[in-house]
């Protein structure tokens, strides 16, 4: 059974196997006629994504941004879930498997969201799904892709996952697994607070709110809108923020020190309603970043937090830390793997845990200390999500 992870955000479509993974704008549109192609320049399995599905031909990512008269992104949860949704978690999964069996999905949604959505991005996107991917070579293929088990999890917690357990699915992190923490996963659209005590998920101090990236980029656009009378979709912000500098009609604007006061506000902003919502949670060891707008707004966010924030990795892609925690998560729940690793509380206490699960009732386990019982609560929690 092979496992894949899958996140579809609104700036961006992510999906891992954890040997393979594919990255994507979030944009669909409508397939036309290419009357000439040079084969030339970029040229990987997202860069030219033609796809059918459900008998409807659809250009998506960069592809639709290049090609298609009608682009089109939303930054409308109900949207997303209606009209987005299925194209491109299917278009994703089929590009992270070559199996013809059935494959598990694990994903996420904001938390602000779970309760709500949860049941119909199941519905939208489980059973047997037939899609043709149209090469530039002319050769198309066709794949079906069964997607069996669903287990939908609050996003923030994937990056939990991403740091506590290896690529096989199991806890590495035991000092990590055993923390109270917070994560602080800024978006496109949104930000998600969340607070995770020995994996088990805290409402209280979880938290959806629209202070996604995206609000940066309506505040760029506005500005060259104001100097250029162009009007610039947000989603072709993105490869102009690194460098400063934007190129309209052969005339360079430069951002540079817009950007820096935009995204000081902007953090000052997030750390400021984060810091309301955890008043009472000053027992939180310790805070993880994590996020595409995390990466942008970190040298402004984490001087304003009140806490031990986790930097960020220089080496890594933080807008894949959730979807690789979605698939070794998926492969600890439908994996062999059954037992947490042994937590040592002194040099003669090496009890090894066993993690509850529904199979498990009539096991007999030695007794467990608090923090060990509380481990024990969240992940079988989580196990027992379908």
């Amino acid at each position: 059974m092979e496992i894949v992870g899958i996140d579809v955000g609104f700036g961006y479509t992510k999906a891992s196997n954890g040997k393979d993974s594919v990255l994507f704008k979030s944009l669909i549109g409508d397939a036309t006629d290419i009357q000439f192609r040079s084969f030339l320049g970029e040229d990987t399995s997202t860069s030219n994504l033609h796809i059918t599905l459900n008998d409807k031909s659809y250009f998506l990512g960069s592809y639709a941004e290049e090609q298609s008269n009608i682009p089109e992104f939303t930054l409308n949860q109900e949207k997303l879930i209606e009209n987005f949704v299925k194209i491109l978690a299917i278009t994703a999964a089929g590009l992270c498997t070559n199996s013809s069996g059935p494959i598990n999905v694990v994903t996420g949604l904001p938390v602000g969201y779970l309760k709500r959505d949860s049941r119909r991005l199941k519905e939208m996107i489980q059973g047997t799904h037939e899609i043709t991917y149209h090469n530039v070579d002319g050769k198309d293929e066709t794949k079906r892709v069964h997607i069996d088990k669903i287990q939908v999890i609050p996003q923030p917690i994937g990056s939990i996952f991403n740091l506590i357990f290896n690529d096989s699915g199991k806890i590495t992190d035991k000092k990590l697994a055993l923390q109270k923490l917070g994560v602080v996963d800024i978006g496109f659209k949104t930000s998600d607070f969340s607070i995770f005590d020995h994996l088990r998920y805290i409402e209280r101090g979880s938290s959806t709110m629209d202070t996604g990236i995206s609000k940066c980029f309506n505040v760029f656009a506005n500005k060259l809108r104001q100097e250029s009378n162009i009007n610039i979709e947000l989603y072709r912000i993105f490869k102009f923020v690194a460098t400063g500098m934007i190129k309209i009609k052969g005339k360079e604007y430069n951002i540079t020190n817009l950007k820096k006061r935009v995204y000081t506000h902007a953090a000052a902003a997030i750390a400021a309603d984060l810091n309301r919502l955890w008043e009472n949670d000053w027992d939180i060891d310790s805070i993880i970043l994590s996020g595409g707008g995390s990466v942008e707004l970190a040298e402004y966010l984490s001087p304003n937090i009140e806490g031990n924030v986790i930097p960020i990795p220089n080496n890594i892609d933080a807008r894949f830390n959730n979807v690789q925690g979605y698939c070794k998560f998926g492969k600890y729940k439908w994996g062999t793997q059954k037992t947490y690793p042994e937590q040592t509380t002194s040099s003669q206490d090496t009890t090894s845990t066993k993690i509850p699960c529904e199979s498990d009732n009539n096991t007999e386990t030695e007794p467990l200390t608090d923090k060990q019982e509380k481990s024990s609560k969240g992940i079988s929690w989580l196990r027992r999500q379908n």
